[in-house]
């Protein structure tokens, strides 16, 4: 099992929509918002583009994304 560890908020957002699916919606100052369009509706997170991403803040994003943190951790 993968370990989730801290990322920078580029490689989230790259990791997010190269292999989960999402879209760049808008960027409102240091911060990008994420959407995709299920078959049971809309999944959006918020990324804060910093160097370092801490691992709470990363497992709350992903928690909103509906995206498991052990499949999420395979692409780090």
């Amino acid at each position: 099992m993968p370990k989730l560890r801290k990322v920078s908020g580029k490689a989230a957002v790259k990791i997010l929509c190269n292999k989960f699916g999402f879209e760049i919606r808008g960027k409102s100052g240091s911060h990008v918002r994420l959407l995709k369009v299920t078959p049971e509706g809309k999944v959006g997170t918020v990324i804060p583009m910093h160097d370092e991403i801490k691992i709470g803040t990363l497992k709350g994003l992903l928690k909103l994304a509906e995206v498991d943190p052990d499949e999420f951790s395979k692409y780090i």
